[in-house]
């Protein structure tokens, strides 16, 4: 009987906290949600390899009753013989063509001022961030080998196949596959799965021209690289776009020691 008197305080304060409440922004709130980002094919800074390509990508993810969900995009991609690098990066949009993807950022490395440039074109005003990039132009980049056998900690198994030679756009290419199995409970799961990755490496380019990851906590992605030209790229793909304001985020050399 002691609390009746709280309880009624409470109820007749209710409608005066209400109203304070409601004088201010209305902001919609929901919990939940996954924000991802696909990994696409790496590029080394390699130094006399010019370029230029366009990068198909796909990403399926299934869907229970045996369906899936597939977006894509392309993007073009180029080197110089100075090892600077220019991406191009494109939303996934559905499969199905009716929305059209768009153009979101332009990056480009330059190894030789150690710089990268990120200009992002859906923003107003249109600005570039400048921050730091320390990959070398002359270090010597070699793709991941595995081998076969047990993971450490009875985790599960893997296993290694090489897949020899085949050529893309008149380069050749060397194939490798990868597939690891995960004992069940190793991160989570409740029953065993496996995790697949083949890609298909062109040492003259130093670039996969081919690479598949299959992975059933986050689906199936495809990144294939076409219309390759190994002559020099257009010297302008690696200057400030026309009409954006560039912001140097890079720490002072103090602050870096």
């Amino acid at each position: 009987m002691r609390s009746l008197p709280g309880i009624l305080l409470l109820a007749l304060l209710a409608p005066t906290l209400g109203a304070q409440q409601t004088e201010g922004p209305v902001v919609t709130m929901r919990d939940g949600g996954v924000s991802q980002v696909l990994q696409s094919i790496y590029i080394p800074p390699l130094l006399n390899a010019p370029f230029t390509a366009t990068v198909h990508t796909q990403w399926i993810r299934q869907l229970p009753d045996g369906g899936a969900f597939t977006l894509v995009n392309q993007r073009r991609i180029a080197r110089d013989s100075l090892g600077r690098i220019y991406e191009e990066r494109w939303l996934l949009v559905p499969k199905d063509g009716q929305i059209p993807s768009q153009m979101n950022v332009v990056q480009i490395a330059d190894p030789g001022a150690h710089t990268l440039l990120n200009c992002f074109l859906l923003r107003q005003p249109h600005r570039c961030t400048l921050e730091s990039f320390r990959e070398s132009a002359t270090a010597a980049y070699k793709p991941l080998i595995l081998t076969s056998g047990p993971l450490p900690k009875n985790a599960g198994f893997r296993n290694h196949e090489e897949l020899g030679k085949q050529s893309f756009d008149g380069i050749e290419t060397a194939g490798t596959r990868d597939s690891t199995t995960y004992n069940e409970g190793v991160l989570g799961n409740d029953q065993p799965f496996s995790v697949k990755r083949e890609f298909w490496y062109a040492a003259s380019l130093g670039i996969n021209l081919l690479s598949e990851l299959s992975d059933p906590s986050f689906g199936k992605e495809i990144f294939t690289v076409t219309d390759i030209t190994l002559a020099e790229p257009e010297a302008k793909l690696f200057e400030v776009p026309e009409g954006f304001e560039v912001v140097d985020h890079r720490r002072p050399a103090a602050a870096q020691e």
